[in-house]
């Protein structure tokens, strides 16, 4: 990276740094480094307020070589800051925007303190209500469950959350006063009417309703009134985490002594923090656990040891903290489900990456405020991390990492102490952007044998298995090193025609362009799934089965695929066919969520098809409780009402519509607010107030999804100032509170 961009990054994060010379390079060093959180946090107990009443006990070390005299403090724009104490003594502070970029702005606390020596710690006490307008998935303040994860900013700290060399992370002690009939979940054990972790973390905690099952040493908190199948969710929940975790010791040392949970949220799922980790509630309706799930617990118990038993700092952090994850996690899936289902996560990762691979920066100065950064770190870092479990042998790799964490740190600099024989290929991969692009010729018969060009187009050499397909499917392998910016061959000693050629057929390597790697070239795009996907929009649906067969031949467990196929084959009105697809997706030991909403639809319309309309109605009611996919539920909603799927109405939610749309017409905020769980769909509120003339709602189904939350699809006949009367389908989502029920969210709104 050049200096100028070096110092827009810096001076962008805001972290408060002195600069250092490292060799020819200037690098942003942290001055503060928090030892321990300690929050106590108020949930209002009225609605009507919005505020999160917080104290932050911070204990902080400067780690410079200076003494240092002033303390900044970064926080949400949105807190009110009343008192700052510094060792028990009231300090003066000030405030200022802070821009993150093109995330925003943080708010900078600045306070002027005696000077700390090197080495030396401070007490720093900050008093603050924080606001929240609207709920979001980073923050929400609600009656049924509120949620605060670390980038709402909702806790004071010294160093951005945006710090390309890392954020804070400490030991945290967490107590909140939830609003009546809520628990609060954070991560650590639970003690004294808080959670207290000993490990590496960020501040955050959740509220709400849950059932707690207990299994295999993991709790699951699932959704209020779990029964049936969603207890075997649960159960197979923590059955995964668990052997995740057996999967993990041998490689990582002894299993950190971190409760493990798995949560059920509405808003934040995928978050993951020392052994606590949020999943979809929509999980537990649906038939099997799916693989963004699976591989977000495993990626979670990883975590206990790298980013939370042991720190990661400094340069490619990023590359450690979420690349290292991400690699184990995807062989643990392998060790579970088999190759060919990681060969699937796999791809999804490697496509992920290839959306940003030509515009990526080194991972050594990757920072977070990138917004390619995820895609980048996780990725291309998981791939690192097979090139050297494959070049040094997964017990030599896995030694060496745990001599490297025994003083409870993991950074760079050891790792390139400890791989130092793989000192080239850890220059060309964390030094520089991505450059490579291997190539593969056509193949090129001679007699007896066949010989196939290569190209390099990266800095670095690339050692590769390269294979070939006959015309009668048998396949044929060749080890080859292809210099970098250079070219290579290899031969294939067969007289039999060579139809098809891979260079690195296992997808070792981070490369600008994937759709290179195949001669005769196949796709245009580095994707196959979105090469497929492309020709199904097309409505061509001839070419988008021909390109899902040639994608399955290659990835026979890629679920996607193999959903657009049978889509493919019912559009074609092959329903034999597009029937055992569909139901070999459902078969799949780990399916997306999407495939799984796709596949049950396509069953619903191939029952239809034949008259079976109660077991269409079946299939689309699996499809709707699953809420996987915004396009799967739409079509399956319109099959229900299509085989005129009969669905009781409670009393009570027709009589909330029947006042809801007197609110709605009525000119007065207030009255649809009341209407409304505080904090949710504000827009929808706030729009719809005042504006409009005609407002008529005819429910036609409701669909349960747990004891306190129903989802009610209904025609509506609406008409706003200034426009035309509209009608359609809306989807809106209804919560029990207290004694009656308040609008949620607005799941669907199909009204033109």
């Amino acid at each position: 990276m050049k200096l100028t961009r070096l110092l827009i990054l810096i001076f962008s994060i805001g972290t408060l740094a002195h600069f250092v010379a490292a060799q020819d390079d200037t690098r942003a060093v942290a001055t503060w480094q928090v030892e321990k959180y300690d929050i106590t946090a108020m949930l209002p107990t009225a609605d009507s307020d919005r505020s999160l009443t917080v104290r932050a006990n911070l204990s902080i070390t400067n780690v410079s070589s200076a003494p240092a005299s002033t303390l900044s403090l970064r926080i949400s724009p949105n807190a009110v800051v009343s008192a700052v104490t510094i060792n028990g003594s009231t300090a003066d502070f000030t405030k200022r925007e802070e821009p993150i970029g093109n995330l925003g702005t943080l708010q900078r606390i600045a306070i002027r303190i005696p000077p700390v020596a090197p080495g030396a710690s401070l007490t720093a006490v900050v008093d603050y209500k924080l606001n929240v307008k609207d709920n979001t998935g980073l923050a929400a303040l609600s009656p049924v469950g509120s949620i605060f994860l670390p980038l709402s900013y909702w806790y004071p700290t010294p160093n951005s959350w945006y710090f390309a060399r890392g954020a804070d992370y400490s030991a945290f002690q967490i107590k909140v006063t939830a609003q009546s009939g809520q628990n609060v979940v954070s991560s650590g054990p639970e003690a004294n009417g808080g959670f207290s972790l000993a490990a590496n973390g960020q501040p955050f905690f959740l509220t709400g309703s849950w059932d707690a099952l207990n299994s295999s040493g993991v709790t699951v908190l699932a959704p209020k009134g779990v029964t049936g199948d969603a207890k075997g969710r649960a159960e197979e929940l923590a059955k995964l985490a668990a052997d995740a975790k057996a999967f993990m010791a041998p490689l990582l040392g002894p299993s950190p002594d971190t409760p493990l949970r798995i949560v059920a949220t509405r808003r934040g799922a995928g978050y993951e923090q020392a052994g606590t980790i949020l999943v979809d509630e929509g999980v537990f309706r649906r038939s099997k656990i799916d693989s963004l799930t699976a591989m977000n617990v495993a990626e979670g118990v990883a975590k206990l040891w790298i980013g939370g038993s042991v720190a990661v700092t400094g340069d490619a952090q990023g590359a450690i903290r979420e690349g290292l994850p991400r690699f184990l996690a995807t062989e643990f899936i392998e060790s579970k489900f088999g190759k060919d289902v990681a060969d699937v996560e796999r791809t999804r990762q490697r496509n992920a990456y290839a959306s940003v691979a030509r515009r990526d920066a080194p991972l050594s100065t990757v920072s977070p405020l990138d917004d390619f950064y995820f895609a980048e770190v996780a990725n291309k870092g998981a791939m690192i991390w097979r090139l050297l479990d494959r070049k040094i042998g997964r017990n030599d790799l896995f030694a060496d990492v745990q001599a490297a964490m025994k003083d409870g740190r993991l950074d760079l600099p050891e790792l390139r102490a400890a791989f130092s024989s793989e000192k080239g290929l850890l220059d060309y991969m964390f030094d520089q952007v991505t450059d490579m692009n291997l190539m593969a010729g056509l193949p090129l018969p001679n007699g007896g044998e066949t010989k196939v060009n290569l190209r390099n187009a990266g800095g670095s050499d690339a050692t590769v298995v390269v294979e070939a397909t006959t015309a009668t499917g048998e396949k044929l392998k060749a080890d080859s090193t292809i210099r970098a910016t250079s070219y290579g061959e290899v031969t294939f000693k067969t007289t039999a025609n060579i139809t098809r050629v891979e260079v690195d057929v296992d997808k070792l390597y981070p490369q600008t362009d994937y759709s290179d790697d195949v001669a005769p070239k196949e796709f245009g795009d580095s994707d196959p799934l979105l090469a497929v996907k492309r020709l199904f929009d097309k409505q061509d649906w001839a070419g988008a089965e021909g390109a899902a067969r040639k994608v399955l031949n290659r990835y026979p467990r890629y679920d996607e695929v193999r959903t657009l196929l049978a889509r493919s084959l019912l559009l074609q009105n092959r329903t034999a066919d597009a029937g055992n697809e569909f139901k070999a997706v459902l078969d799949e030991r780990l399916p997306s969520a999407g495939s799984l909403a796709w596949a049950n639809e396509g069953l619903g319309e191939l029952a239809a098809k034949a008259g079976q309309n109660a077991d269409a109605g079946k299939y689309a009611d699996a499809v709707i409780r699953a809420d996987a996919d915004y396009g799967a539920s739409l079509a399956a909603r319109n099959l229900r009402t299509k085989v005129n799927a009969a669905l009781a109405v409670d009393a009570d939610i027709k009589d909330f519509f029947a006042r809801f749309d007197k609110a709605a017409t009525s000119n007065r905020k207030t009255d649809v607010e009341a209407l409304v769980v505080p904090g949710e769909v504000g827009r929808f509120a706030g729009g719809l107030s005042g504006s409009a003339e005609q407002w008529q709602t005819q429910v036609r189904a409701v669909d349960r999804l747990d004891a306190n939350t129903v989802l009610v699809e209904a025609g509506l006949t609406i008409k706003l100032l200034n426009r035309d009367q509209e009608s359609g389908t809306a989807v809106f989502r209804l919560i029990h509170v207290g004694n009656q029920w308040k609008l949620g969210n607005v799941d669907m709104f199909e009204v033109r």
